[in-house]
């Protein structure tokens, strides 16, 4: 058997390797050849030569495909269990390898920390400021993904925790919000909404759309594509990006608007390119720590609870406002009620 086999397939079928659950597994989420063959490094006949070997080992069709050689193709039922159980076999397999790999090397204070290609810097920043009295010489290592890899990542073991805008549920995350992220659109400054304060959807209804490719946010890009049904929008989206650079530059070309989350458009600036707020509220997200539900790793617990601790002002409702004598005064002045001596 060959060592890359996976022990639950490769006991019944000694020929499944790992490429074909990862193949499988980039297939049966892109459900677009093209795609997978592109996320995976391969060519597109590749994939399809691993696809065709697993399904003769399993002697089902995992994929249904159009006779006509189009790249898309959809997952029968049998693929649909297939692609479920084979994503977290390897999770669980890739997470073993990295705790024996950490606890041969004695990595005891060492933390791995995803954040998404968009964070916020200053979310960075807080995470290195960091200081536990407990561990004086602990290490942070950063990771940048996308947000549904760091999910990934998290349930595999290869990072302690993660920030994760819109994470998808899962039963085996815990996700703790910490600042609610909210989307703004990136226009040319000679669009007719312009100079509005804030927009709605409708104001972009005209226009060809970029947005982030959906691998890259899968929550954010349905919210969004939902949103637009809700308003009977049939939006011209003809524009996958994967970073805000490319966004931006696309926008400063008059190729169309770009809808990014906040940190993303405020943080990439070009001229003649103007960012405004959306005022949606069903597109306004919370950002969160993301870890497994059973890691009761002491130094991973203290240093999300620190780490959240910087944010808790901005999860709770906002204090009223304590006046001094003065200002009372002259507050009682203008509502016109007695002065106060």
């Amino acid at each position: 058997m060959s060592p890359n086999s996976w022990a639950g397939v490769g006991a019944v079928f000694p020929n499944v390797e790992v490429r074909h659950l990862h193949a499988v597994i980039a297939l049966g989420e892109e459900l677009n050849f093209t795609k997978a063959a592109l996320r995976l490094h391969l060519t597109q006949s590749a994939l399809s030569r691993q696809i065709t070997e697993i399904e003769k080992q399993l002697r089902f069709r995992l994929f249904t495909r159009d006779n006509r050689r189009v790249v898309r193709v959809e997952l029968t039922d049998a693929g649909q269990v297939f692609v479920a159980e084979a994503r977290s076999s390897v999770l669980h397999m890739e997470r073993a390898f990295h705790l024996a790999r950490t606890a041969h090397d004695g990595a005891d204070n060492v933390l791995t920390i995803g954040h998404s290609h968009e964070a916020d810097q200053a979310w960075i920043s807080d995470l290195l400021a960091v200081r536990l009295p407990l561990y004086p010489k602990l290490a942070i290592r950063l990771i940048s993904q996308f947000s549904i890899e760091l999910v990934r990542s998290v349930l595999a073991g290869e990072m302690n925790l993660a920030l994760v805008t819109a994470p998808p549920e899962d039963s085996q995350i815990e996700a703790s919000p910490f600042v609610l992220t909210p989307l703004y659109a990136a226009l040319p400054e000679g669009h007719a909404a312009a100079q509005k304060e804030q927009l709605v959807l409708q104001d972009l209804a005209k226009d060809e759309w970029i947005l982030f490719a959906r691998r890259v946010h899968p929550v954010v890009h349905d919210a969004i594509m939902d949103a637009t049904r809700r308003e009977g929008i049939a939006p011209k989206h003809a524009h996958d990006i994967i970073t805000p650079q490319e966004a931006i530059h696309l926008v400063s070309e008059h190729v169309g608007v770009a809808i990014l989350t906040k940190p993303t458009a405020l943080g990439c600036r070009a001229e003649g390119v103007v960012v405004k707020p959306l005022s949606d509220e069903s597109l306004c997200f919370k950002t969160c720590v993301i870890m497994r539900k059973d890691d009761d790793s002491r130094l991973a617990n203290e240093f999300a609870r620190s780490f959240l601790r910087k944010y808790a002002y901005q999860r709770r409702p906002p204090k009223p406002i304590e006046l001094s004598p003065s200002a009372r005064v002259v507050t009682m002045k203008k509502a016109g009620g007695p002065e106060r001596r």
